[in-house]
């Protein structure tokens, strides 16, 4: 088995949020087998010197939609499977180059796109799909145009695309999350609350009984799966967090007494900045209605403070970004957006440990552990104190190893 080390790490201790200098990294195929600051030797394997460089577990994003190549969501749906698995592949590669080795799909991406990346066939970071996510009729997920009766008008029976599985009623919701766990959802998205992107509902309101939330939760965890609760409001937050939800996503206008319920509950928080930023810029080109753009005025202003509250009451923030077609190049603008309202290490934890452990696979990705994937960056300058080598990728990351794999060397550059 080919073995590799990394010596003259700086190398980020994601757990303890410090650097372990003079460090090296051994990697025996996929997995990491030893990080140390102790002598080892290593005359068996490929050596790299890094001098001093630091070396940071694979980011992790985990709030994406890779098959989000365009901003028109209801126009997607209607696309070829084939044509939008395509536009996907370029999504991902890209999402790779940028450092960012594992990603939490919240929803759109089926079993399909996942195989293809576990095959090799496409390029792209470890895959965690949701499917479909569940919407109640008119829910955040529901794309009909007003007008449209019946569930004829769109095409996405394939499981591409972000049109959500429509449920109303206990018994309609079970069935909706079991048709994910059927199709290989690692996770299960629930829209708990109004929307930007969505034509009917209030950013302030509630989506789904509690007992239709309950039955959703139950659900996932009769699968052993957790369920993510997409809402914006106060009152739809602690609804969701009531219900026994792992996440929420999104959640710019929660307040003190609605974070001190998540921290009660374990619940995590992925805030997502850079969709907002983005979306300021171009939503008015891009053709979103005025209505859609007010909503998106109150949820911007308010997503540093709901992350600074988040950390204040101690709730765990995790790294996502929401972005849509070309807006994907924004990835990492995310980095300096959260510095706002985290110190480096703290948004290098959201995108490494904090996530992985969101996703129940701590030990496996987020950290340069024995036994974890060898999923690695190495990058200029400090990140602890200076996140810009992560916000510009294509001059910061100077080596990129995926499952032990190299993606990009720039080491002699």
């Amino acid at each position: 088995m080919r073995r590799t080390a990394l010596r003259n790490a700086r190398l980020f201790d994601s757990a303890a949020g410090v650097l372990r200098p003079h460090s090296t990294l051994v990697i025996e195929g996929e997995r990491v087998v030893a990080a140390t600051q102790e002598p080892i030797a290593v005359d068996d394997a490929e050596v790299i010197d890094v001098q001093g460089r630091v070396v940071l577990p694979g980011l992790i994003d985990a709030h994406v939609h890779v098959v989000a190549a365009s901003h028109d969501l209801a126009g997607l749906s209607l696309q070829p499977p084939s044509l939008v698995g395509a536009m996907s592949a370029h999504i991902l590669r890209e999402m790779l180059h940028r450092g960012f080795t594992t990603v939490r799909d919240a929803a759109g991406a089926d079993h399909g796109l996942q195989e293809a990346v576990r095959r090799g066939l496409y390029e792209g970071p470890r895959l965690f799909i949701a499917g479909q996510p569940i919407s109640q009729t008119g829910g955040h997920a529901d794309m009909r145009p007003r007008g449209v009766r019946g569930e004829g008008y769109f095409c996405s029976c394939a499981g591409m695309g972000l049109m959500g599985a429509i449920a109303d009623g206990v018994g309609e919701v079970r069935r909706a999350v079991r048709e994910q766990v059927r199709q290989g959802a690692n996770h299960i998205k629930i829209m708990a609350g109004g929307g930007i992107s969505s034509p009917s509902d209030p950013i302030d309101g509630t989506q789904f009984s509690m007992e239709e939330l309950r039955a959703a939760v139950e659900e996932a965890e009769a699968a052993n799966l957790y369920a993510l609760a997409h809402a914006y409001s106060p009152r739809a937050v602690q609804r969701a967090v009531q219900a026994g939800v792992r996440s929420i996503e999104h959640g710019n206008l929660v307040d003190e007494a609605t974070l001190r319920l998540m921290k009660t509950h374990g619940t995590y928080l992925v805030p997502t900045l850079s969709t907002y930023a983005a979306l300021a810029e171009e939503g008015q080109r891009l053709g979103w209605s005025s209505a859609m753009l007010e909503k998106l005025v109150v949820v911007q202003s308010q997503g540093a403070l709901a992350v600074q509250l988040a950390r204040a009451e101690g709730v765990p923030v995790v790294f996502g970004t929401d972005l849509l077609g070309h807006m994907h190049g924004r990835q990492n603008g995310e980095f300096a957006l959260r510095a706002a309202a985290m110190s480096p290490v703290e948004v290098l934890q959201s995108a490494t440990i904090t996530a992985a452990r969101l996703m129940r696979q701590e030990g496996q990705i987020g950290q340069l552990v024995p036994g974890a994937w060898a999923d690695l960056l190495v990058v200029e300058g400090d990140p602890t104190q200076d996140l810009a080598p992560l916000g510009a990728p294509e001059q910061g990351i100077r080596l990129l190893m995926q499952s032990g794999r190299v993606v990009l060397d720039r080491m002699a550059a």
